[in-house]
């Protein structure tokens, strides 16, 4: 179950839907995502850690490099959520 609070705080800043949007193209290491960014490492590490705890993104230790990626199942039930949020109400037959 998501928790809808805290993925719309996650999303609620623009730096972070722009690393959601990097990793739509597929996994990254935190310094490459760093890269698109003038950010320090410490608000890089903050963003990552409010979507990680949104469940938006997961993190895989590699050697010595992070590599984060799309939830994708979080991401699917985050849009149903939306799409069922603003569905228009159904008629009622008479």
């Amino acid at each position: 179950m998501i928790k809808a609070d805290t993925v719309f705080k996650a999303l609620a800043d623009a730096n972070r839907r722009r690393i959601l949007k990097i990793l739509q193209k597929g996994s990254r290491t935190a310094g490459e995502i760093a890269a698109e960014f003038d950010l320090t490492d410490g608000s890089m590490s903050h963003h990552f850690n409010v979507l990680k705890g949104a469940e938006l993104i997961r993190c895989e230790r590699r050697a010595q490099q992070m590599v984060y990626s799309l939830n994708t199942t979080v991401v699917q039930d985050v849009s149903a959520m939306l799409v069922d949020f603003f569905r228009p109400p159904r008629r009622r037959k008479r």
